[in-house]
């Protein structure tokens, strides 16, 4: 009768596991280690692709808010380089355009605005003094921070509504400060500041200025009766129409010297740089994977020679090449999905603490959440198979003999 030959040693997928712990439970600070560049890589990734996302949402949120649909007509340049004033009614004839739902204007004036009368003339810390109509505020959908707008009481009185820039600037904090405003030809005069408006975004000159009420800026200040800046709100669906006639419309006689601009593209084009800086940064992530999967396979090799005499004992009591390769493998596995994970929880609390910080709303993208952690398994399961193969084939008596 013949013997019959004992049957390969199984081993239940939970022995599996059980073995691949083994290595990280024994070796814990290597292990730790080496999962942390994997977790460095995938945190810096969601953490990238986040505070990106975060800007984005909160530019988005501001573009619906402000609008998208604001035209600014500005005085172009002729071949000298000088500025080409728009006619008087220019104004008017924008606002005569069917889209066109609402339409105001900024004017240039001779003065320049100090926080007293003692600053030297040449320190006016780029400030403009700019006349505003009434309804100015409601075509750049602007809001007042602290005090009020101009009306038709204010605007003949020496008073002035401050940008958000210009209120830091001067010093100014609240309504009821007087500035000095003075200019070459113009009497200095203390104004009252009547109102500081909230950074606008998507018109950030205004937050530059200073803006005095019309006729106080012809009669006290010398300002143009020509407009410096037209603003116009368009209905949403016709606002290239309106971009190709407004030129023409604007100042028929020349209007190759007529600028014409939707600051909301501006907005757009910086959410663009966004996308490509992120690009560049998870270049960088995509390094601090290899260099953790590169730590992975280290710590995997190096292990595989420490433990040659735990492989050539399981190897002589009849485990198999392939347990031996899927115990290895499993570890590396394990480091990866680790490392996986606490760099997805760190790049998403460093997303919710920036934007916090930042005053946005925070936005992890979930591809990213769930992807990082399986891009890093992919990573261990790569770094670990030379190692886990190495393992496999060494044969019993000579990972006994160097053991």
């Amino acid at each position: 009768m013949t013997a019959r030959l004992p049957r390969p040693a199984r081993l239940r997928p939970v022995d599996l596991l059980r073995l691949g712990l083994l290595g990280p439970r024994t070796r814990r600070l290597r292990s730790a280690l080496s999962a942390l560049g994997i977790a460095l890589g995938i945190a810096a990734v969601v953490a990238v692709t986040g505070i990106s996302a975060s800007n984005q949402a909160h530019l988005l949120d501001r573009l619906d808010r402000l609008g998208s649909n604001l035209i600014a007509v500005s005085p172009g340049e002729d071949f000298e380089g000088k500025k080409v004033p728009l006619p008087k009614e220019s104004v008017t004839m924008l606002g005569n355009i069917a889209p066109v739902e609402g339409v105001s204007a900024t004017g240039d004036t001779k003065a320049n605005v100090y926080r007293n009368e003692f600053v030297p003339s040449n320190q006016t810390n780029s400030l403009r003094v700019l006349s505003a109509r009434l309804d100015l505020l409601k075509a750049v959908r602007g809001e007042v921070r602290t005090g009020r707008w101009l009306d038709r009481a204010t605007e003949r009185l020496p008073v002035v509504v401050l940008g958000s820039s210009s209120a830091e600037r001067l010093g100014v904090t609240a309504p009821g400060t007087k500035v000095w405003i003075a200019g070459e030809g113009i009497t200095g005069e203390w104004y009252g500041v009547l109102g500081i408006l909230e950074p606008n975004e998507l018109v950030p000159e205004i937050d530059d200025s200073v803006l005095v009420g019309g006729p106080t800026a012809i009669a006290r200040l010398d300002g143009d009766r020509t407009p410096s800046t037209v603003y116009l709100r368009v209905h949403p669906d016709r606002v290239s129409d309106v971009q190709d006639v407004a030129a023409a419309t604007a100042n028929p006689a020349q209007p190759g010297m007529v600028a014409v601009s939707r600051p909301s593209d501006l907005l757009k084009a910086r959410a663009e740089t966004d996308d490509t800086l992120t690009g560049l940064v998870l270049s960088l992530a995509g390094v601090a994977l290899l260099v953790g999967g590169v730590g992975i396979a280290n710590t995997m090799v190096v292990g595989v020679m420490e433990r040659r005499g735990e492989v050539g004992l399981r190897r002589a009591l009849g485990a198999r090449r392939g347990q031996i390769a899927a115990q290895f493998l499993i570890e590396a596995v394990l480091l990866g999905l680790f490392g996986g994970l606490v760099g997805a929880a760190l790049g998403a609390a460093t997303v919710y603490a920036y934007a916090a910080g930042q005053g946005w709303p925070a936005t992890v993208p979930l591809v990213w959440a769930v992807a990082g952690p399986a891009v890093a398994v992919v990573v261990g399961t790569v770094a670990g198979l030379y190692p886990a193969l190495r393992a496999a084939g060494m044969s019993p008596t000579g990972a006994l003999r160097s053991a």
